[in-house]
Parts: structure tokens; C-alpha cells; sequence
């Protein structure tokens, strides 16, 4: 989160591929202020299919092992915005996402953890970057005539990876610090993703632990986890049909289409959604449970 987490150096170098992080979706959810009230089994028979995940809540919650750690991708900015509500008036849907994170050993809660969240827009752009359009895939006149010789390098990812881009504005929107409670939860307000070019809908986030919490922020720490956040097909087709995701001409990258995820529901990262069909522009709730290793270093 700082020069000084920066200056520590990591604890541990890992294989990405072979830490040990582990998800499940959350139990019984209250939650309210998001176009009405959402109550445990409120909409017990309108779940979308990724709130019908195996995992179950309660005493015998069960911990899914996942390799979840993505990339950071280009437009994480440390501007320790300590808010729980990080919407700054932004059009969309509204979104309570409430996320519980587990130390993936022992499955206790991870008290006062500090977790990071941010996210592009209803049309796909993200604070500190808006000069660079939709998910930084910038603007300008495109190429005309014939191409000529042989290309060369990567392709255009649309801003799903690749090293950091630096802000070309002082927005932050959408952006947003909030630590753990005793029992491991934390809770932002938000409205639903958009998309833009070569990614599905997605939330960037990382956990922070071992650090300090002050009054200009969280110093300190490493940073045990780097993921994302997933969801499905169902909801973003229905979240499209509402202003002003609607507006948002980009061709859209499915879920099954996207490179990054991994592809294995809720222990990737699928969050469990519960919406009333038919009016998804009330309002969503999206749960997930995330274990951590607190002694790891993820970038």
C-alpha cells in the first residue's frame, strides 16, 4: 500500500500457481438499502445459477482451494481512499458486495485486514484514466489503407493485464480501502461493473495485512492476495438492458470468452448474486467468502 511495503520487499517468493487460496461462497446474506430489502431466502427460488454453488454457509461451511491470484492489471492506484462507499455519484446499478476473508489454512476469520477494491464504470472506464476511454483502450482516428509487413509484439489486451499505466487524471471514483471486522466481513457500496474491450465484467482487489491503520491511511503491511472478482453470464445480460449500460457500445468478452478467468465458479471467484429477476436495475447483493495465506506476498 506504501513506499514502505514497497521498500520491505516480499516475505516469501511462491509459485503463483501453487499458493493456496481458498473461496466459498458466503452464507445467508441480510442485507439493506439496495432498491429494498434482501433477506436470507428472501428470493429463494429466483437465485441466478451462481447463488445455486455447492458451497454451503453456517457451522459447515466448507473451504475451497483455488489458484485465484490474477494480475493486478494496468490501473490499480494506492490512494487510500478509506470508504466504504466508493460510488462518488456514479450512474448503475446499485451494488452491496460483502466479502468475508478466511486465513486459508485454519478457515478463521482475518481480522483488520485492509481490502482494496476498484472497478471501471457503467461504460467501462476507470477513475484516474479517463483520458485513455473505455478500460484505457484509448481513442483517436483508426488506421487506414492496406497494412503492410508483419506485426509485431503482444496484441491489445484491453487493459486486462500488462505493467501499470500511470493516472492521467485525479479521479477516483469507484476506488475504494475498508478493513475486516472480528469476524473477518466487509462490506462496500457500489454500482455494477460495465465492461469494455477484451475482458468480461469483473472487481479488481487485494487484502492487506500486518500493517497500521491511521488516520492518513493504512501504512505498511504485504499484500497476501491479488485477485478479481467475476460475474455471471445471467446478470450482465440483464444489467445490460438498463441505462446506461445499455448506451455501452463496446463488444462485450463473455465470461467463458475471458483469458483471466479461471473458469471453476465460485472457487474462481464467481460471486453468489441475488437479485429480483426481472428488476436487476433495484439493486444486487454479491457475496463471496476468500481465503487468504496472511503470510504470503502477492503483487
Amino acid at each position: 500500500m506504501t513506499g514502505q511495503e514497497a521498500a520491505q520487499g516480499p516475505k516469501h517468493k511462491r509459485d503463483l500457481t501453487r499458493r493456496k487460496v481458498i473461496a466459498a461462497g458466503a452464507g445467508a446474506v441480510v442485507a439493506a438499502g439496495v432498491g429494498g430489502t434482501f433477506a436470507a431466502g428472501a428470493f429463494a427460488g429466483e437465485e441466478t445459477r451462481a447463488a445455486q454453488g455447492t458451497a454451503t454457509g453456517g457451522a459447515g461451511e466448507v473451504c475451497y482451494k483455488l489458484t485465484s491470484e490474477t494480475t493486478e492489471g494496468p490501473y490499480y492506484i494506492d490512494a487510500d481512499k478509506l470508504r466504504r462507499d466508493i460510488t462518488e455519484d456514479q450512474a448503475g446499478i446499485p451494488l452491496t458486495l460483502r466479502l468475508k476473508v478466511i486465513d486459508s489454512e485454519s478457515c478463521k476469520p482475518l481480522a483488520n485486514a485492509a481490502v482494496d477494491i476498484w472497478h471501471c464504470n457503467a461504460l467501462g472506464v476507470y477513475s484516474g484514466y479517463e483520458a485513455m476511454g473505455s478500460g484505457g483502450g484509448g481513442g483517436g482516428t483508426p488506421p487506414s489503407g492496406t497494412p503492410t509487413g508483419t506485426p509485431t509484439g503482444a496484441p491489445p489486451d484491453g487493459g486486462g493485464g500488462g505493467g501499470h499505466e500511470e493516472p492521467t487524471d485525479d479521479e477516483r471514483y469507484l476506488r475504494g480501502t475498508w478493513r475486516t471486522d472480528k469476524r473477518g466481513f466487509v462490506e462496500f457500496r457500489t454500482v455494477f461493473p460495465g465492461w469494455y474491450q477484451g475482458r468480461c465484467v469483473h472487481i479488481h482487489t487485494k487484502v492487506h495485512v500486518n500493517g497500521t491503520w491511521t488516520d492518513a491511511g493504512y501504512e505498511g503491511g504485504t499484500t497476501c492476495h491479488t485477485g478479481q472478482l467475476f460475474f455471471d453470464e445471467e446478470s450482465v445480460l440483464a444489467s445490460a438492458e438498463v441505462e446506461p449500460y445499455s448506451t455501452n457500445t463496446t463488444t462485450r468478452t463473455t465470461l467463458d470468452e475471458d483469458t483471466i478467468y479461471p473458469g471453476n465458479g465460485t472457487e474462481g471467484g464467481l460471486l453468489k448474486l441475488q437479485y429480483r429477476k426481472n428488476a436487476i436495475a433495484k439493486g444486487v447483493v454479491a457475496t463471496l467468502t476468500m481465503g487468504v495465506d496472511p503470510s504470503a506476498s502477492a503483487g
